[in-house]
C-alpha cells in the first residue's frame, strides 16, 4: 500500500458510459474505478506513479434523466495526423463538426457527490530522485491549492467535476443503506500491451454507500 488521499468530488452532471450501448450513451450507477483515477491524474500525475481507487463513496441518491447532445459522428484517421506531421498530406486536416454532426440522446447521472479514497505506487519508471514523499507531497500541495493540469471530468468533458481534499479523515455517511449490486462494471484499461489494450471488469457491489475495491477479482 502507497501513500493515500482522500477527495470529495461533486457535480451537476455526469457520465460513465457503458460500453455495451453501441448507439445511445447509457451511464453506469455510479462513478468508475478508470474515471476516479482519471479525476485524479487531472490533478497529479507522473510516470513514476500509478494510482489506484480503493474505495468510493456515494453520498447522494443515484438520480438519472435524460439529455440530448451533439456529437461528431467521425473522427480524424491516425494515418492523416502522421502524413500531416510528416509534411507529405497534401489535404488541409481538419474535421468540420457542423458537417459531420449528430444529435444522440444519454441517460445521464445527475446531482453527483463522491468521497474517492486512493493510493499511489511507484512504478518501474521511478528514478532515484523519485521518492513517495516527494510526491505525496506535490499531489497534496496540488489539492489544497485548486491546481490541476487540465479540468477535472465526470465522465465526458462537458460535465466538469470540483475537487476538494479532504485532510481530516472524516468522511460523511452516506444515505444509501443495504447491499446493492451493480453488475459487472468497468474497472480500467490495462495498457501492459500497447498493441492489444485490454479492458477489466468487476462484479461492483456496493454496501451502505460503499464500493470496495481493495479486494475485487478483475476479469476481461
Amino acid at each position: 500500500m502507497g501513500y493515500g488521499i482522500t477527495i470529495r468530488v461533486w457535480g451537476n452532471y455526469a457520465l460513465f458510459t457503458r460500453p455495451e450501448m453501441k448507439v445511445e450513451r447509457v451511464s453506469y450507477d455510479v462513478i468508475t474505478p478508470s474515471a476516479a483515477r482519471g479525476i485524479i491524474e487531472a490533478v497529479y500525475w507522473k510516470p513514476a506513479i500509478r494510482w489506484v481507487i480503493d474505495r468510493i463513496h456515494v453520498l447522494r441518491e443515484i438520480q438519472f434523466t435524460n439529455i440530448r447532445r451533439n456529437e461528431v459522428s467521425e473522427k480524424i484517421p491516425v494515418g492523416s495526423v502522421k502524413q500531416a506531421m510528416k509534411g507529405t498530406r497534401k489535404k488541409p486536416l481538419y474535421l468540420s463538426a457542423t458537417e459531420k454532426r449528430q444529435q444522440r440522446a444519454s441517460m445521464v447521472l445527475k446531482d453527483v457527490e463522491y468521497i474517492i479514497e486512493a493510493h499511489f505506487e511507484m512504478t518501474d519508471q521511478a528514478g532515484p530522485e523519485d521518492t513517495p514523499e516527494k510526491h505525496y507531497n506535490i499531489a497534496l500541495r496540488r489539492l489544497r491549492n485548486g491546481q490541476h493540469y487540465h479540468q477535472p471530468y465526470l465522465g465526458t468533458r462537458e460535465f466538469p467535476a470540483n475537487v476538494e481534499l479532504i485532510e481530516s479523515g472524516d468522511i460523511p455517511p452516506s444515505p444509501l443503506r443495504g447491499e446493492r449490486r451493480l453488475g459487472w462494471m468497468l474497472y480500467d484499461l490495462d495498457f501492459s500491451n500497447p498493441k492489444d489494450i485490454q479492458p477489466q471488469f468487476f462484479e461492483a457491489v456496493m454496501r451502505d454507500g460503499v464500493i470496495d475495491l481493495t479486494q475485487v477479482e478483475l476479469k476481461r
